[in-house]
């Protein structure tokens, strides 16, 4: 079965590290956030479709920071996905949902699942991805529920982001580890910094982030 996640683009989360997590609610804050991210060290994000901003938020990011790897996610329904259809380089959903899994793959755009529980890897499995999202992870038990989690399926070649309690302190130890492909950080850009226009913050938030990870730049 054809992989959901290109070799290429799988490559570029690896190197990555962390997706950032985002939620615009004003859309004058897009590109100060972007740039304070991108001046930070990350090159990867998530941009979650949770306010009347967001769809109009994906297409600036796309315009104005190609390069950037675009994750959309919080993506609950196949409307979603035709209207990030041309602009998301991924989607990234909070659990699995076979319709919206069907739809990624009839549009072509690649997708990670949302997973929990056995039997979320072995549906998600079943129709060929191979990239899936741990959520939440810390609430589900961190990476020993990983590791414990994981085994059954280890020669399947699947590899995991996992988002939700993953902070700072954490950070590291989930980077590090050999079944995670790249970490989500909702702790990097959270909507208190962004409403606040907190620039300053979010740029050593997301610089210190790098530097925990070993992939870190300077500013």
């Amino acid at each position: 079965m054809k992989e959901l996640i290109p070799g290429s683009l799988k490559a570029r989360l690896e190197q990555a590290r962390i997706m950032a997590v985002v939620v615009i609610d004003d859309i004058e804050d897009t590109i100060p956030v972007m740039k304070a991210l991108t001046d930070g060290g990350i090159n990867a994000i998530e941009l979650a479709l949770r306010t009347p901003a967001s769809i109009e938020a994906v297409r600036i990011i796309k315009k104005e920071f190609p390069s950037v790897i675009l994750g959309v996610g919080t993506v609950l329904s196949v409307d979603q996905v035709d209207a990030i259809k041309g602009y998301a380089d991924m989607i990234v959903t909070p659990g699995f949902n076979r319709r919206i899994v069907q739809k990624a793959i009839d549009e072509g755009i690649p997708i990670a699942p949302g997973i929990s529980s056995p039997s979320d890897i072995e549906a998600a499995a079943e129709m060929g991805c191979r990239v899936l999202k741990l959520f939440p992870a810390e609430n589900l038990g961190g990476l020993s529920y990983l590791n414990a989690i994981s085994t059954p399926y280890a020669h399947l070649g699947l590899s995991y982001i996992p988002l939700g309690g993953v902070n700072k302190a954490n950070c590291k130890e989930y980077s590090d580890h050999p079944k995670v492909l790249c970490i989500g950080g909702s702790w990097i850009a959270p909507r208190k910094l962004i409403s606040s226009k907190q620039w300053n913050e979010i740029t050593r938030n997301a610089y210190e982030a790098m530097q925990a990870v070993g992939n870190g730049g300077s500013v």
